[in-house]
């Protein structure tokens, strides 16, 4: 059969094995927070470590961020703030209240506890790939989520 003629499945393609690795991986992480008995949640944890890298950054930019509805996010910020990881403030963006937020020491501190943690669990999923290959790979996976964010309609 002429190659131009054959049928072309989506469990064939890239997005097929990105949309998969991508759930697997989450699957695993859950599991491993469970494992360890690791107190916030996956996506607390998430939004924990983006603030961190993101200080005073505004929740519709969390939402961005995260892939989540700002109410999602508003939830997840709620507790963080409850369990005392983060601090919101206000602050003035384009002549605009806007709240912001930040990490506390606390947050800090729980970051770094869980990321202790997972450390060893996680370098074994890739153990079986050299170094170099990872960081091509993870190259290759930026480039491509780059591009996506160009095309994909966020209504955020």
């Amino acid at each position: 059969m002429d190659n131009e003629l054959q049928e072309i499945h989506y469990t064939d393609s890239i997005h097929y094995e990105l949309e998969k690795t991508a759930k697997l991986m989450r699957k695993l992480t859950v599991q491993l927070f469970e494992k360890l008995s690791i107190e916030i949640s996956l996506d607390e944890c998430c939004a924990l470590d983006m603030i961190s890298c993101n200080e005073g950054i505004c929740q519709r930019d969390l939402a961005k961020l995260m892939l989540k509805d700002r109410a999602n996010t508003g939830r997840i910020l709620d507790v963080l703030e409850k369990k005392g990881f983060i601090k919101r403030f206000i602050d003035i963006k384009n002549n605009r209240l806007v709240r912001k937020m930040g990490i506390t020491a606390a947050g800090t501190k729980i970051l770094k506890e869980i990321s202790n943690k997972l450390r060893s669990y996680l370098e074994n999923v890739t153990s079986a790939v050299p170094k170099k290959e990872i960081e091509k790979v993870q190259n290759v996976l930026k480039d491509f989520r780059l591009n996506l964010e160009k095309i994909v309609e966020m209504k955020i």
